[in-house]
């Protein structure tokens, strides 16, 4: 009963943690609607250094100057879009996390699209390839000797042997 009473509370302290941000006191900006402007923007974008993580969530020095520049930028009156057109223009398409739709990113976005749509395809060809005759019921279907093959095993000795230690 005690452990029922640790393991629930646990999972509480565990669903009510919040995530840990690699964002700076010094970084926050006086202004919560730019602070979160400045956020959301640093979820979008990739830290160099890591790779696979945000710069909001990276704690690289690499990662704290970009977020340092997002809100420069803000701070200066750009859009978000403006901030990360700026970004793209001086680190290229790799700083997004989600790369958008273009001529060189098509492949990217359409492979899934093409790999189910191939997979799907596979899936139809081999069931209209397959014949209408259930394989279960011509497999049921024993000929004259295999019945007596298979009738002649039943009677082995040894098979006889066996079932009488299992009674």
């Amino acid at each position: 009963m005690i452990w029922c009473v640790r393991l629930v509370l646990v999972v509480l302290a565990l669903l009510g943690a919040n995530p840990l941000h690699a964002v700076q006191v010094d970084e926050i900006l006086p202004n919560p609607v730019l602070e979160a402007r400045a956020r959301e923007i640093s979820h979008e974008l990739r830290c160099m250094v890591c790779q696979n993580q945000s710069i909001d969530d990276s704690e690289a020095p690499l990662a704290r100057d970009l977020r340092l520049l997002v809100r420069e930028r803000l701070k200066a009156g750009d859009s978000d879009n403006q901030v990360l057109d700026y970004m793209v223009a001086r680190y290229g398409e790799f700083v997004l996390l989600k790369p958008r739709l273009s001529w060189h990113t098509a492949i990217l976005w359409g492979a899934p699209l093409a790999i189910l749509l191939a997979g799907l395809f596979a899936i139809g060809f081999s069931v209209l390839r397959r014949p209408a005759g259930s394989p279960l019921a011509e497999a049921g279907a024993l000929s004259e000797t295999e019945r007596q093959k298979l009738s002649a095993i039943a009677r082995s000795p040894s098979e006889q042997q066996f079932t009488a230690r299992e009674t």
